[in-house]
């Protein structure tokens, strides 16, 4: 059995031993739990940022930057049922009195809050140590690490929370690494069988770092949905594709255009009017290794990219 949560557990541990390099904080809560600080009260830094992506995706498949024309990120990931949506996707609203994160990473496949979802997935990780990776501007306290531990069936002591803010450096990073997460995620909505899917590999620009948490968000989103571009192998009937392939990528969506800031002031700020398949890579390739057909839908949209992030 294949563990996010015990691979992903020896990159926190490089993590923790290269913490002043990676100008990350380590904190000990009262309940012995781990919190490694990513860019809350400490300014993080670029291989911050790969390493966090990494437990994100459970120690699965490969994050690279590059500068192009714009500074961007590489992920490689096969088969990505595992690291992409058992572990990635950003699944797991926290919720402990007025706390608030979105989670992600391994932890998410211990605790399998999303129940119909780890159901359909088939997959379930067993581990005494559980790490999860959280988006918010707060650092967890020992309440929030208990109702954590709690949910995943560990020892506080064993669990490890990876903070990082949207508006960080290391927030840009992890965000627009979720480009394959995206796009799988987007194939598993419109009904494709994503355990066909072999290998996904992904770009996106990285954003810079806005001066706010919710410019941030319009920013990183942007990237995927604008500059994104997945790239997936699969294994299956041509047919399985061609019913849904221009339905994958952001163009598809009623909502196609803007910047993703101007969609969420329009719609008074309330995340679940957007319309959803707006949530995808602007661009998708997918080679069928059992035909050896090539099908391709979506483009980059370099206008609405520029208008968003400034570049």
């Amino acid at each position: 059995m294949i563990s996010v949560n015990q691979k992903a557990q020896r990159i926190i541990e490089e993590m923790i031993e290269r913490s002043e390099e990676l100008r990350i904080r380590v904190l000990k809560l009262p309940n012995g739990a781990t919190v490694v600080d990513a860019g809350i009260n400490v300014p993080g830094s670029l291989e911050a940022g790969i390493y966090f992506s990494k437990v994100c995706l459970g120690g699965f498949g490969t994050v690279t930057l590059s500068m192009e024309e714009r500074l961007k990120v590489h992920v490689n990931v096969d088969y990505p049922l595992i690291p992409c949506m058992a572990s990635q996707f950003a699944g797991w609203a926290i919720k402990v009195d007025k706390y608030f994160a979105m989670g992600s990473g391994p932890a998410r496949a211990l605790a399998r809050v999303e129940k119909k979802l780890f159901e359909e997935l088939g997959y379930e990780d067993r581990s005494e140590k559980a790490v999860l990776t959280l988006e918010t501007r707060k650092l967890p306290d020992e309440k929030v690490a208990n109702y954590i531990a709690e949910k995943c069936g560990v020892k506080p002591e064993n669990l490890t929370l990876l903070v990082a803010p949207t508006a960080s450096v290391v927030g840009s990073i992890q965000i627009s690494a979720r480009i394959v997460e995206t796009g799988v995620h987007k194939l598993h909505e419109v009904g494709f069988d994503i355990s066909r899917i072999l290998s996904g590999s992904g770009s996106a620009p990285i954003a810079p770092v806005a001066k706010n948490d919710l410019e941030a968000m319009g920013k990183t989103n942007d990237c995927v949905l604008y500059g994104g571009r997945t790239m997936y192998f699969v294994d299956a009937e041509d047919s399985e594709i061609e019913k849904i392939i221009q339905d994958v990528p952001s163009c598809s969506s009623k909502d196609y255009g803007s910047p993703f800031l101007e969609l969420f002031e329009r719609y008074d700020k309330d995340f679940f009017k957007i319309d959803p398949k707006l949530f995808s890579p602007a661009e998708i390739t997918v080679s069928n290794v059992k035909t050896g057909r090539v099908f391709h839908a979506g483009g980059l949209n370099e206008e609405v990219l520029a208008k968003s992030i400034g570049v």
